[in-house]
């Protein structure tokens, strides 16, 4: 890995003072300098017990403004001056569009107010009362939008306050991450490049980083700030919002919004305005393209609606045009990890508060994390993406009829967002670095047997860094450093509370302490090799069968039809390449034959009728084909514990009316029935029952429409579901237990085809058995709770969460929503379970 970083990244940025230079990448510095080591874009500075005097002369240069830390000389919109938050904040409120929506607004009111007789028409003066009713609405609203707006937005007002901000962040950040902040030097210089053409045109820069850890804005705004460009708005859940920390946040450049605006559209007026007035004056945002914070390591599917208030922004034609620039931030370590495993495995996120975050502050200063790895893939213009678009979509065959030069069709805005979206997404993938972290803890996790010897780890991190490269990715470099001793920082990093080590044997052996922690390292790889961990759990569909080699290969037609429906199944956890199934499937194959893990055989005219495993692959003990399928097992682990959590959702025996079960205490049933599984043998994988990947396997179900969701206007009750009628699983006239049969047995079981076999699991007549009695149990509780609370609905005993059974108004929404469903999948063509 040390040896050859030509791949890997661009030169190291050195920054001295106020001089910027390159030199190349891994460049050390020789011996005579006293400097032994890659200089990072940011470092710790001087402590003042070990170096008073450096200390107090770096505290007087942030004082002073000495240089760079003035932050005066800024590439983009002026900001931090005074007056500042007053000036957006009249922009906003005198833009047209809020004032059209409060007068709407108003007048809406007038007509209710008519209609209930508050304002009668009869009356002689009724014109000057409604005139003077709508006048007093208005007003009314104003004061209502002027405070949504002073909450809202982020407060540049002070100059001093940010370079107080920047020190006070920037050491408190590189003593947790103590080998501090690392980026590319050509993707930097080509930032500000693109940077000082925005800010001449006065266009925005959107920044649209991964969301890994809190830790991900703060790095973003510290770059800026070193690199001298215009600090971005940074899109932030009002969540983050509490005394002290809410206010020093926002004056640093947060801009609180709530989670979910509801049926609110002031509300949402003021956003969209917000935002027009921010990409039309020119000012940086900044958003995370995946929402919230990512528990399981890899990127989640993107989130539309800030992207769909800036594209409305564009289509409507008030703003011309803005930068798009992905951003990809990799730690060695993060944070919180350990928290978001107790998320996952269902304990209830806490409030944030301040007593948590100064009492989690003191204790990440001891912390020795290691590295921050920034990359910023190359900018693009956002207008320019929507007419490639909207010309590409014009001339492909629709199944449906659609205008495509119709800005308001909603059909089109849709399309535009939700391509935009993964776009981004796979540009964030595509420069991304690996950091030694996740090769350790891929490898460890992707070994059979207890542990790993030391010799063994580091060949095979060796092998998966050639791998990493052969994909085009790219492995953060440490200089000159050999393999070993990276090795040996990793697993530093990751801390004896992860990776664990056996003294006393022949050889130095490591393993995995807790690989549900450690699968967030793991899945941070993933992305890579998806298209080949689906071909190999395939591949397994036969391989599992066991017996001659002749028995285990499999047509290709049949592996096209398990890889098309794994692919499908997980469309919301990964991202594919652009290609199209048939041509990355054969890419993949034909890559697997050139690495000589699988062999392929050809009918005459050269196509391919027969997948199975090379002789060389079987001779070394499946170890590259098994790497693939410990990749992607846990994912199928996790959505087949979904599916057969459905098992049990069927209704009881004699069960006339429909009962809707709360989704979020189905998700919790499933989770117990996997903790349960995981426990009795009948489940390989613990961390397959974290709740997000359960929560994305039954949106996955819902779109599909094996399950119906139904959420009420009524914000106070939970959505809730039911299994598709025709879904629905038989059961025993006479005993009432569940048959393993039916549509949806079947889709479990093609799912458990390509599952990890386990020697708990050969016999499937007990599995069955077993695992759909179990379910069935936890099923049944779930009904009995909601016909119990629905009984005891008015009786005093105790609060009903969700009505069990749906009014009419509801069950009208349901038909008009399967019917929405089933035309915007026919619409987008995607491929179906």
């Amino acid at each position: 890995m040390a040896q050859d970083n030509r791949n890997d990244s661009a030169p190291d940025l050195r920054i001295l003072g106020d001089r910027i230079t390159l030199q190349p990448s891994g460049f050390v510095e020789p011996a005579l300098t006293g400097e032994g080591k890659e200089e990072a874009l940011m470092r710790y500075g001087a402590r003042f017990r070990s170096e008073p005097l450096r200390f107090l002369r770096e505290v007087s240069l942030y004082v002073s403004g000495t240089g760079w830390r003035a932050y005066d000389d800024v590439i983009g919109q002026p900001i931090f001056y005074s007056g500042f938050s007053e000036h957006i904040k009249s922009q906003v409120m005198s833009a047209m569009v809020l004032q059209a929506k409060i007068a709407q607004l108003a007048d809406m009111r007038i007509t209710v107010e008519e209609k209930e007789g508050l304002l009668n028409k009869n009356d002689k003066d009724f014109w000057a009362k409604r005139a003077q009713r709508r006048s007093v609405l208005i007003q009314s609203l104003q004061e209502v939008a002027e405070s949504m707006t002073d909450n809202m937005i982020c407060k540049f007002d002070s100059k001093p306050f940010i370079r107080g901000a920047y020190y006070l962040v920037s050491q408190l950040l590189l003593r947790a991450y103590h080998q501090g902040i690392h980026v590319s030097s050509e993707e930097v210089l080509r930032l500000r490049s693109v940077a000082e053409e925005a800010a001449r045109k006065k266009q925005s820069i959107i920044f649209l980083p991964c969301h890994r850890s809190h830790v991900d804005y703060v790095s973003l705004q510290l770059l800026c700030y070193r690199l001298g460009l215009a600090l971005p708005v940074v899109v932030a859940g009002d969540n983050l919002n509490f005394p002290v920390v809410g206010s020093f946040l926002q004056h640093a450049g947060a801009m609180y919004i709530r989670r979910s605006f509801g049926d609110d559209q002031l509300y949402t007026a003021v956003v969209q305005t917000y935002i027009d007035v921010m990409l039309q004056g020119g000012y940086n945002l900044e958003c995370f393209i995946e929402g919230g914070r990512s528990r399981t390591g890899k990127l989640l599917p993107p989130k539309f609606g800030i992207l769909s208030f800036v594209l409305d922004s564009l289509l409507s034609g008030r703003v011309e045009d803005a930068i798009i620039c992905p951003v990809s931030t990799q730690y060695d370590k993060v944070i919180e990890t350990e928290g978001y495993v107790t998320e996952l495995l269902g304990v209830p996120k806490k409030k944030e508060n301040l007593a948590d975050f100064l009492t989690n502050g003191s204790s990440v200063l001891s912390l020795r994390l290691g590295r921050v790895d920034v990359r910023f893939y190359e900018p693009w213009s956002l207008r320019g993406f929507i007419d490639e678009q909207l010309t590409r979509l014009s001339k492909v065959p629709s199944a449906v009829r659609v205008d495509w030069k119709d800005m308001k069709n909603q059909v089109v805005r849709q399309k535009l967002l939700r391509t935009l979206g993964y776009r981004v997404l796979a540009d964030i993938n595509a420069v991304s670095v690996v950091m030694p972290t996740a090769l350790i803890g891929t490898v460890l996790l992707t070994l059979r047997g207890r542990g790993v010897g030391r010799t063994e780890l580091i060949r095979r991190v060796e092998w998966l860094t050639e791998r990493i490269r052969a994909k085009g990715g790219r492995v953060a470099h440490f200089g000159n450093a050999p393999l070993p001793d990276v090795i040996e920082r990793g697993l530093e990093v990751l801390g004896k509370d992860l990776v664990g080590y056996v003294e006393g044997l022949a050889e130095p052996t490591y393993y995995a302490v807790d690989r549900f922690q450690l699968s967030f390292y793991r899945n941070m790889t993933i992305h890579l090799f998806i298209s080949e961990a689906l071909v190999a759990a395939a591949l397994y569909t036969r391989v599992k069968q066991g017996g001659g080699p002749a028995i285990q290969d499999i047509p290709y037609k049949d592996l096209y039809d398990q890889v098309f429906f794994l692919s499908s199944l997980f469309r919301g956890e990964f991202i594919y390449s652009g290609e199209g199934l048939a041509t990355n499937l054969e890419k993949t194959v034909l890559g697997l034959e050139a690495d000589n893990v699988i062999f392929i055989e050809r009918n005459e005219e050269g196509e391919i009728t027969k997948v199975g495993l090379s002789d060389a692959e079987r001779a070394a003990g499946r170890e590259n084909y098994d790497f693939y399928c410990f990749l992607i097992w846990p994912f199928i682990e996790a959505s087949w514990l979904a599916a057969v959590s459905l098992m049990g959702l069927t209704p009881p025996l004699g069960q006339k009316d429909d009962i809707w079960l709360q989704v979020s205490k189905a998700q919790e049933s499933a989770q117990l029935l996997g903790k349960t599984l995981y426990h009795q043998g009948d489940l390989s994988y613990f961390e397959a029952v974290n709740k997000e990947t359960l929560k994305n396997s039954y949106q996955r179900f819902e779109e599909e429409g094996i399950i119906q969701v139904v959420k009420s206007k009524d914000t106070s009750i939970p959505p809730r579901l039911r299994i598709a009628p025709e879904w629905r699983p038989g059961r025993d006239e006479k005993t009432g237990r569940l048959l393993a049969s039916g549509r949806l047995w079947d889709f479990t079981e093609k799912i458990a085809s390509s599952r990890r076999e386990g020697k708990n699991r050969r016999d499937g007549a007990t599995v069955s058995t077993r695992v759909i009695g179990l379910t069935d149990a936890l099923g049944r509780k779930l009904f009995d709770d909601a016909v119990r609370g629905e009984e005891g609905k008015g009786k005093g005993k105790g609060k009903v969460a969700a009505p069990a059974r749906l009014s009419s108004e509801e069950e009208k929404d349901l038909s008009r929503s399967v019917m929405e469903q089933r035309r915007r999948r026919r619409l987008e063509g995607r491929a179906h379970l």
